[in-house]
């Protein structure tokens, strides 16, 4: 019973950490989390946004910009084929189709150095943040337009970034019309909406989807102009908090098991994908008004 009782869970980890604007020091902290990780029996390691490349002033990462091919990503994919581990990278400067524009790309590697997936962010962060910055991330990156889930040996994994977290819809597409079983989050909250936001948004697309989600974020200061909130943590079907490091801003990895029989238990016991009403019902209704 026991071994059967293994073999319905995966272990999997977030990492956190406080990229800057040099791409040799973000990889040794990234193959550095990597080996914790595999120490630690992780099949799925989710990096935070950003997590090659965070620059000193807005635009700063289109000088640094690639196409998936590059060799940028070229060291991550050897990484994770020398290291037989899963990584989501979250949040990749991938080139534009100008000089002027990038793609915010979340990367899914396999264990043998594959790109399995990649989604590019589809909401852009152009906000001005209540006592902190003015954001314009459209300036510079051009949105995304498709849903992406992909079959894993960690479920259907459903792939958003960061701003995407305040939007439920792209999340009830991936579990409703995607077939999604874990989430994962890539992200760079600032400290003034992290503090805010961070941790009841991961909980309600967690509940209201019955989902893992995997939320990895950037932490503390990148440089005197910038600085990112942290905490980065595991969350159950259940909206419970399974894995969170103890410092909300201190590089690392928290770990914990997917366990799949909680997710099939967690949907059988409240079908709400049963119940919920079609776009079809709510079309009518406001027609009725």
């Amino acid at each position: 019973m026991e071994a059967a009782a293994m073999a319905n869970t995966v272990r999997v980890a977030t990492a956190q950490m406080t990229s800057v604007n040099d791409l040799s020091v973000n990889f040794a902290t990234c193959s550095r989390l990597v080996k914790e990780a595999v120490t630690a029996g992780v099949k799925l390691l989710c990096f935070p946004e950003n997590f090659s490349y965070v620059g000193s002033k807005t635009g700063d990462s289109l000088t640094i910009a690639e196409p998936l091919d590059g060799p940028i990503m070229d060291k991550y994919r050897s990484l994770a084929r020398d290291s037989s581990i899963w990584l989501s990278l979250g949040g990749f400067q991938e080139k534009g189709s100008d000089d002027s524009h990038l793609r915010n790309t979340h990367v899914l590697i396999d264990d043998a150095g594959n790109i399995r997936s990649k989604y590019s962010k589809m909401h852009l962060f152009d906000v001005d943040v209540p006592g902190g910055a003015v954001y314009k991330e459209s300036s510079f990156t051009e949105a995304g337009k498709e849903i992406v889930a992909v079959d894993s040996p960690f479920g259907r994994i459903g792939l958003t970034v960061c701003y995407d977290l305040r939007f439920p819809e792209i999340y009830q597409q991936l579990r409703f019309h995607r077939g999604a079983e874990v989430l994962l989050v890539p992200a760079a909250f600032t400290t003034v909406t992290g503090q805010a936001h961070w941790e009841i948004l991961l909980r309600a697309r967690a509940i209201e989807t019955q989902c893992y989600v995997i939320a990895a974020a950037q932490a503390g200061k990148h440089s005197d102009e910038r600085e990112s909130y942290g905490d980065s943590m595991i969350i159950d079907p259940w909206g419970t908090v399974i894995g969170r490091l103890p410092d909300r801003i201190s590089t690392g990895i928290a770990v914990a098991d997917i366990d799949f029989s909680a997710i099939e238990s967690i949907r059988k016991k409240m079908p709400i994908d049963q119940h919920r009403k079609p776009s079809e019902f709510w079309r009518s209704a406001s027609a009725s008004l």
